[in-house]
């Protein structure tokens, strides 16, 4: 018992309550916990379109490279060039320049919105060539094959939640910029979600678009 009342009180203080015993905040925890959450339901939707590609005799590739592949990797360059002015709105967060930092968030805002509005186009195309979530047009396919396909439902989910992540991140880097209080760890939360909204296009883009080139 004398042992124990010679242990300091700053050992345990760090779990007594208000204070931070991982050394992150709250909310900067909250947000690495709602990735690590959200990656397993974008990992659990890129099995299921591999699973489906690799079961299927006739999986489409309805991509030729030009201009589908070059269209993509366009909306891919605006997405990663975000993540750069992403990074530039951290760093002036940190040297607590605000108008900076209202700069670099709105130039990612803008990187963000062409990524959606070309995506929205690509949509609209494919649409437009016939394909809907159980089939697909039939010169994707061999001649004399069933145009009934997952192909469709697959990619509509897959780049739908993406983009609807994006758009969220977009409204979310709108608001944190028109707060005057925002905070460094604010704008460091915003950049967390927006690398991690890069990342799974990382994933998406060769998975769906780069495997699925038409050669002919």
């Amino acid at each position: 018992m004398a042992e124990a009342a010679k242990v300091p009180h700053g050992a345990l203080s760090e779990w007594d309550g208000g204070t931070f015993p991982y050394a992150v905040g709250h909310r900067k925890l909250g947000m690495w916990l709602f990735i690590m959450s959200d990656s397993l339901t974008f990992s659990a939707l890129l099995f299921g379109y591999a699973y489906c590609r690799l079961s299927s005799e006739h999986w489409p590739t309805p991509f030729p490279f030009n201009p589908s592949i070059i269209f993509s990797t366009v909306m891919t360059g605006c997405l990663l060039s975000s993540s750069m002015t992403m990074v530039m709105a951290v760093l002036a967060s940190q040297r607590r320049d605000r108008a900076g930092v209202v700069k670099w968030i709105i130039a990612t805002m803008i990187g963000g919105l062409a990524f959606l509005v070309l995506h929205l186009i690509e949509w609209q195309h494919l649409i437009h060539e016939g394909l809907t979530p159980l089939q697909v047009p039939a010169d994707w396919l061999p001649e004399g094959v069933s145009t009934k396909s997952l192909f469709g439902a697959t990619f509509f989910a897959i780049t739908g939640l993406h983009m609807f992540h994006v758009f969220t991140g977009v409204i979310y880097l709108g608001v944190t910029a028109a707060r005057r209080r925002a905070t460094r760890e604010d704008i460091e939360i915003c950049g967390l979600y927006w690398h991690f909204v890069d990342l799974v296009w990382m994933f998406v883009f060769p998975l769906i678009y780069l495997l699925s080139i038409k050669l002919h």
